[in-house]
């Protein structure tokens, strides 16, 4: 009985170690995650001109079509704010709106339940941070998840904030996202005006991006086809779609 019990003990063991290897780790970051931290170039003149807006505005509104690097430019910064100690902490919202299919009740805490929503911004996280550091900044706090539903009545200070597919939002909820702006924060928004969700008059981000433009302290970005970085069909297929 005892060594059966043993090796029941030791396969449980193994079985435990494989589990946790496909998911986050929890171990502290090793020399081989500082590879994660690296400077990201444009790929074009209206990327450059992005990275820059977000380097030296509050507030950035990045509008365009999907490819052109608008969510990667954005968490690529925040990482980079966030290791250099210009802010302390990284909030990510966008809203859970399905791309025209219903996923119906989805099971888990509030960070499982987002997860098939906020996925782009994972893998954008994953690629500039590594899974361990990731797994101890969402752990601590240091990364926040905040669902646009709980955002009313907050004050983010000292705080990277991304809006991601903002197109997705109303009007009102832009407004009350934009108005949790603190001190020593930066704000980002980002969405294609072109392919919401929502009905087309129930999406906001067009009139928030033509209302802000020529404000001092916003910089409105406006990307075309010609900066999308994904596979040359893409921007190809957008000039005729």
């Amino acid at each position: 009985m005892a060594k059966r019990a043993a090796r029941r003990a030791k396969l449980h063991a193994i079985d435990s170690a494989r589990i946790h290897s496909v998911v986050f780790d929890n171990t502290p970051a090793n020399d081989r995650d500082q590879s994660y931290i690296k400077k990201v170039r444009p790929r074009s003149d209206n990327q450059r001109v992005l990275m820059e807006a977000i380097e030296t505005k509050p507030l950035t509104v990045a509008l365009g079509p999907a490819g052109t690097g608008k969510t990667y430019l954005a968490i690529s910064a925040a990482v980079e704010a966030l290791e250099e100690g210009t802010v302390s902490r990284i909030v990510l919202s966008r809203p859970a709106v399905e791309a025209g299919e219903n996923l119906g009740f989805l099971p888990g805490d509030m960070r499982e339940k987002l997860d098939p929503y906020l996925r782009p911004l994972w893998d954008a996280l994953n690629d500039r941070m590594g899974p361990k550091r990731l797994r101890q900044h969402l752990d601590d706090g240091t990364i926040e998840i905040a669902p646009v539903a709980f955002m009313r009545g907050r004050t983010l200070n000292n705080a990277f904030v991304l809006i991601d597919e903002a197109q997705n939002c109303t009007y009102g909820q832009l407004k009350m996202l934009l108005t949790r702006l603190g001190w020593h924060s930066t704000m980002v928004m980002t969405g294609d005006p072109d392919q919401t969700d929502l009905l087309p008059e129930l999406s906001g981000l067009a009139a928030i991006g033509t209302k802000l433009d020529g404000l001092d302290d916003v910089s409105v970005v406006r990307l075309t086809q010609q900066d999308v970085v994904r596979h040359p069909l893409v921007g190809r297929m957008l000039s005729v779609l």
